[in-house]
């Protein structure tokens, strides 16, 4: 049952896309911005998670979390310090900006501890067994299953919560939600805490799964991510999940099928394809943009 087996890795990979996807998507869906440096804050979540178990010897549950907080706070600086007076820029301006604060911190990451790889701990022990013919390991299940439980998190405070509803009415009209009493700033920050540590918890679970972290790790998932998150369609929640699945199913896919060297490019071809055939992804509507 290889395609079995190949669907089961696809999904491990995709949900991992998907929680990267969904900060690129909510930033975008509030303030039209396509954050390049989210790559880094997942490299920083990786970074940080590996720090907690290695040194400070905790289990993969307080590292999670604490990963997560951690780049929830790192996320609202960024916002702060490099986008906050950019919100009446230009979209070129803040996009230059968006790339110019992902090089800083991988280069800040390179200067603090160097640019070789490191090895992330093992925090528990890794067993298989078989399902319909297909090897599942117990790794793979704890990744789906935090990531799914994560996206549950995610949908219930945006449609629940007291923050979601001010996210989406910003996200809808911005000037008519602050004449509402919204605060847009604080709402704006909140976007990006969650989107961030969504991407801080990914950090760590990609730890776990594939073992080598370093400092240049977040620029190709970041890049897909960004691919998932136009597949599905920017600013769409639920299309930046199912994106990021189907994304990590048709990497996988090409990898069986021996054009392992093509792994990455098929994300970049699916990239172009979605812009040319359906700009507005899966789950986005074909709207006219008034000049």
């Amino acid at each position: 049952m290889e395609w079995l087996q190949q669907l089961i890795n696809g999904i491990s990979l995709g949900s991992i896309y998907a929680l990267i996807a969904l900060g690129y998507t909510m930033v975008y869906g509030i303030i039209k911005l396509i954050n390049f440096a989210h790559g880094e804050v997942f490299m920083v979540g990786s970074f940080l998670g590996f720090i907690a178990i290695s040194v400070w010897d905790f289990g993969f549950f307080p590292a999670l979390l604490f990963s997560m907080g951690a780049c929830a706070v790192f996320g609202v600086l960024i916002e702060r310090i490099a986008y906050k007076r950019l919100r009446n820029a230009t979209r070129i301006a803040a996009l230059i900006t968006a790339i110019g604060v992902s090089l800083l911190i991988q280069n800040g990451v390179i200067y603090i501890r160097g640019a070789q790889l490191i090895t992330y701990p093992e925090v528990f022990e890794n067993k298989s067994f078989m399902l319909f013919g297909a090897q599942i390991s117990t790794q793979a299940i704890l990744i789906l299953s935090v990531s799914i439980a994560l996206m549950l998190i995610l949908y219930i405070i945006v449609h629940k919560t007291k923050i979601g509803k001010a996210m989406r009415a910003v996200s809808h009209d911005a000037e008519a939600a602050k004449l509402m009493g919204i605060n847009v700033d604080n709402t704006i920050s909140a976007t990006f805490a969650i989107g961030s540590a969504l991407a801080g918890a990914a950090g760590v679970i990609f730890g776990v799964y594939y073992t080598k972290i370093d400092p240049l790790m977040g620029v190709i998932p970041g890049l897909k991510a960004f691919v998932a998150a136009v597949l599905g369609g920017i600013g769409i929640i639920p299309g930046a999940m199912v994106g990021g699945l189907l994304l990590g199913v048709v990497e996988t896919t090409v990898n069986a099928m021996g054009f392992s060297l093509w792994r990455d490019a098929a994300a970049f071809i699916i990239l172009i394809l979605i812009l040319i055939f359906k700009p507005e992804g899966i789950f986005g509507k074909n709207t006219r943009e008034k000049v």
